[in-house]
């Protein structure tokens, strides 16, 4: 049998060993420290994540299925971002998240890790991490809650406030309606149940190969992710005795179906700097015209909130994810392996779709060709993405006169203004919202509509902003202009009534001005006033190495994986 890494702590019987066995006796009998493999569970746990505050049960249930298989489970809390409460932005920590978890991982004498996660950026950090240190690694998506109701009509977490919001704004909804509807909106544990980031990265993990197939989308508070969190306990001893860690089975095929799924399920945009950064930690060549040229024309088949009418619950009773996948199993990439060591496909023979109005047939799709798409031109040399399948399809070729703001203060501060100059054809620009300029990328890219607008009875207009959008987020929207205005991209250039020019079929996005006018054009000072460098902390070190998003907006330092060999031991 194959020498455990937690031997180099704990086996022998100097000073060293006997002071690593006799600090974690704490209970443990002496056969845990001869042979038994040591299963940490990386949990996200937390009460300022509330999406992910049941996950202390849900280890629970992995401890006790890594003891009954013969491992040790050791309870490993690990950094834990919350989207609905970090300010200014959860994806500010993505990458400190990771890191850090990958340094205990690595520091501590661990041979497994079960990896626990549900809101938007804890599963993406906790792969990141185990990616780099490469150890035995499986993850436990915590799932979505079920649907909350508001006088007789379902609520979609996120998709519903920001239609709400709109509406009380519009004037077609009161204000005290609206706050009513508050305490409906989260029914119960779990992540947002519309097809958010959360739900997508959750799904997107097992399409990775990195979930036991079948159990991601599990709703939260559903007693068998609770029996399938036992089986995963069991399968992180196997994974260990078999050495099968995430670089065995995680290739460029895995990523190839995720980016299928990405489009079949009508998943977030975020799964795009998600997959990316995930990809770099590995030394897996994944690129943005990849995700393009595999998610176009795979059809979107889930009637799941924002590009549908149902909830993430009503996936999961109607076949869930690998429903999904049966149905495009001719676009998957066959040699694709899972961590059970089985490849995805041989999970699909049995898979069927129990509500065809939830999960449309390949025959049915809810939109046609719903791949993540990439447009280029002069006001996007490094590439923009733009979700089709939550857009407006009038507006997928369109032409309109800018509308600029330098921030995202200054849209707050003038974007309701009724003297702003802005009709349904303009397009509105924000700019200074990338990873440099924010810094950390915000969820602002999907600006609010002006009060002007809504009251002519318009719903959407084009946006375009070196930002990102919330995964529950829908409308026009072009995200992750690169390179950004902070880093001297195009879109720092732009000026209020420049001819912008987006064609989504033909993946073009252009500024209609000559080029000798741009080449004459400098920043506006009150742009690059908001881009003034952090003076310490994590912030400085963010800024002056974070990578565009067309990479994945990892840092520039924590590409490819150290594994987990620990460079100097104590004595």
């Amino acid at each position: 049998m194959r020498e455990l890494r937690s031997s180099h702590w704990y086996g022998g019987d100097d000073r060293n060993a006997y002071i690593h066995r006799a600090w974690m006796r704490r209970g443990l009998p002496a056969d845990a420290f001869s042979g038994r493999p040591h299963i940490a569970i990386a949990n996200t746990a937390s009460d300022f994540t509330p999406c992910n505050m049941h996950l202390g049960e849900v280890a629970a249930s992995v401890s006790n299925g890594v003891y009954e298989a013969g491992g040790i489970p050791l309870h490993l809390p690990v950094v834990s971002l919350g989207e609905t409460l970090v300010r200014p932005t959860a994806m500010l920590w993505r990458n400190m998240a990771a890191m850090a978890i990958e340094e205990m991982l690595r520091a501590n004498p661990i041979d497994g890790v079960v990896l626990l996660g549900g809101c938007d950026k804890t599963i993406p950090s906790l792969l990141m991490a185990a990616a780099s240190v490469d150890l035995p690694a499986v993850v436990v998506p915590g799932g979505p809650m079920i649907t909350g109701t508001f006088r007789g009509s379902a609520l979609g977490c996120g998709t519903d406030v920001w239609k709400l919001s709109e509406e009380v704004r519009a004037g077609t909804m009161t204000q005290a309606d609206f706050l009513r509807s508050e305490s409906a909106m989260i029914r119960s544990r779990g992540h947002c149940n519309t097809m958010g980031t959360a739900s997508t990265m959750g799904l997107l993990a097992e399409a990775l190969g990195t979930v036991v197939p079948g159990i991601a989308g599990t709703p939260a508070p559903d007693n068998r992710l609770l029996e399938a969190s036992h089986a995963t306990g069991r399968l992180a001893v196997e994974l260990v005795h078999k050495q099968r860690t995430l670089s065995t089975f995680l290739t460029k095929a895995s990523f190839h179906n995720a980016i299928v799924a990405l489009a079949a399920i009508g998943g977030s945009s975020n799964a795009v700097v998600h997959l990316l950064a995930i990809a770099g930690r590995l030394g897996i060549d994944l690129t943005i015209d990849d995700i393009d040229r595999i998610g176009s024309g795979v059809p979107c088949l889930v009637d799941v909130q924002p590009a549908g009418r149902y909830l993430m619950d009503d996936l999961h009773r109607a076949g869930g994810l690998l429903a999904v996948l049966h149905e495009v199993r001719d676009l998957l990439d066959p040699t694709a392996l899972t961590v059970t060591g089985r490849p995805l496909v041989s999970y699909l023979d049995e898979a069927c779709i129990w509500d065809s109005e939830v999960i449309r047939p390949r025959s049915a799709p809810l939109v046609a060709d719903a791949g993540i798409a990439v447009v280029r031109g002069n006001l996007a040399p490094g590439g923009a993405i733009v979700k089709p399948s939550a857009a407006s399809p009038h507006l997928l070729v369109h032409r309109g006169r800018a509308v600029v703001f330098d921030s995202i203060e200054d849209f707050y501060d003038r974007f309701d203004d009724p003297d702003l100059d802005v009709d349904a054809d303009s397009v509105l620009v924000l700019r200074g919202c990338g990873p440099r300029g924010y810094p950390g990328m915000p969820e602002v890219a999907n600006m609010p509509l002006p009060t002007k607008l809504l009251d002519q009875g318009v719903r959407d207009v084009v946006r375009v902003c070196d930002g990102r959008m919330s995964g529950t987020a829908y409308g026009t929207v072009v995200l992750h202009v690169t390179p950004e205005a902070a880093a001297g991209g195009p879109l720092s250039l732009v000026e209020d009534g420049d001819w912008i020019e987006l064609d989504v079929p033909g993946r073009r996005l252009v500024l209609d001005v000559p080029d000798d006018e741009i080449s004459r054009r400098v920043p506006s000072e009150r742009m690059t006033a908001s881009f003034a460098a952090p003076a310490r902390g994590w912030e400085r070190l963010y800024v002056d190495h974070v990578l565009q998003a067309d990479t994945g907006a990892d840092l520039d330092f924590l590409l490819g994986s150290s594994g987990s060999d620990v460079s100097r031991e104590s004595h």
